[in-house]
């Protein structure tokens, strides 16, 4: 049985503990509700937008569509987009598992594959492995220092550049879509080329190419708008890890607080019950001596 000082050394570091996840989960919860707030109002605009950008895309020819271009893929890039911090539960482990998979899965189709991070975590774990290009900027953690759509549109810019040239012949994104504070949604999807309309299995019809009226021009429309509506994409993306991190991470620290609080009513019980056994052993040692010197 360990030692009534180790127990009490015990309590105070679970105690120091739990003072520090309760304040965790309280920051957390600040910035759950902004950032909440942001992509609540961001989602509806961006999804319709997503819309329009595969309805035109489709309508385009293959000399202007140039987002929306189906070659054969042989150079994949995965966007990695997790968090600069830790302590949010499996929130960006669930990312990395996905790549991993993802690429494992390319390159056994013969696709060489390569990993964009976005987020110190993401750095820190493809830096030295064979998915890091060392020609892509590997300055996507300062994206959350302030995170704005002006920020994000350099990004988009340089990945639709990467397509655009024939660097890469696809893009995907791959991150934590947020729903509620306690559930995030691993999403894997598209970004270049443009995916076609798809067909509403509810109907089970199939898609129809309409040919739309564009004004003022096919020409201003591919120029302005689809590129527009990818950095829409992209900082939507980014919106909505930002929130399912600080979701994951404000649950993370409430398991840990209530998981401190359990623990220490074990230690406290196991205290007691030490300290107990001490000060009956005393009491016994002074009966005996009283009795030996009666004797």
């Amino acid at each position: 049985m360990p030692s009534l000082k180790e127990v009490r050394n015990r309590i105070v570091s679970v105690n120091s503990t739990k003072q520090i996840t309760a304040a965790m989960k309280m920051v957390s919860a600040a910035k759950l509700r902004r950032a909440q707030d942001a992509i609540t109002r961001m989602r509806p605009y961006a999804e319709k937008l997503q819309q329009i950008l595969i309805n035109v895309s489709a309508s385009l020819d293959s000399s202007e569509g140039k987002y929306s271009q189906q070659r054969e893929v042989k150079k994949v890039l995965l966007v990695a987009i997790v968090s600069n911090r830790g302590l949010a539960g499996a929130f960006n482990t669930q990312v990395f598992r996905q790549i991993r998979r993802t690429a494992t899965q390319l390159e056994n189709e013969g696709t060489t594959v390569h990993i964009l991070p976005l987020g110190k975590k993401a750095l820190d774990t493809y830096r030295r492995t064979k998915y890091f290009n060392a020609d892509l900027p590997s300055d996507g953690a300062s994206l959350y220092d302030g995170l704005s759509f002006d920020k994000v549109a350099p990004k988009a810019e340089l990945l639709m550049e990467l397509f655009a040239n024939g660097t890469y012949d696809r893009i995907v994104l791959v991150y934590n879509k947020f729903k509620n504070a306690a559930v995030q949604i691993l999403s894997e999807e598209q970004y270049l080329p443009v995916a076609p309309p798809k067909a509403d299995p509810t109907t089970k019809a199939s898609v129809v190419k309409v040919d739309h009226i564009m004004e003022p021009s096919r020409e201003e429309i591919v120029e302005n708008i689809i590129p527009k509506s990818l950095k829409i994409q992209l900082y939507k993306a980014l919106l909505d890890s930002n929130a399912a991190e600080h979701g994951a991470r404000m649950t993370a620290m409430h398991k840990a607080t209530d998981n401190a609080d359990s623990l220490l009513k074990d230690l406290k019980l196991s205290y007691n019950k030490a300290r107990q056994a001490a000060i009956t052993g005393e009491i016994l040692e002074i009966v005996g001596g009283a009795e030996a010197l009666k004797g």
